[in-house]
């Protein structure tokens, strides 16, 4: 296996912190779902926007392969469940549009991209993930 790239992220303070690379390049101020502060994000929306791009990506090697070149957009909704208390998962749903295909094509190109996006391989059989062409 070649690697392609790596990253690192770094934490202090959990829910209530900074993350932020090495190098600072990328500074994030962290707070817990539904806080009304400004300029915070938290771990939930990087994931989905990590997913969405990713997936979105990968679909678009799936319609090049196709030789598609309609415009698609991806949404990820990631949802913090609670199965029991202190026992916490995360379930996804992706939502994708890709112009100039029927609904049922755009299932089907959606379905193969779960099967490629890396998102979707580290998730598969770990989290719910819901999948529907809009």
């Amino acid at each position: 296996m070649k690697e392609l790239y790596s990253t690192t992220m770094i934490n202090e303070g959990g829910r209530s912190g900074t993350s932020y690379t090495e190098d600072q390049s990328l500074s994030l101020k962290i707070a817990p779902p539904g806080s009304k502060l400004d300029n915070v994000t938290n771990p939930e929306q990087l994931f989905a926007a990590g997913y969405s791009a990713c997936f979105n990506s990968a679909l678009d090697l799936i319609k090049r392969q196709k030789k598609l070149k309609h415009a698609s957009t991806i949404q990820v909704t990631v949802k913090l469940m609670e199965q029991a208390t202190f026992d916490y998962v995360l379930a996804v749903n992706i939502e994708g549009h890709i112009e100039g295909v029927t609904l049922e094509e755009a299932q089907q190109l959606l379905e193969l991209t779960h099967t490629v996006c890396p998102y979707s391989k580290a998730t598969m059989g770990n989290i719910d993930v819901t999948i529907k062409a809009v």
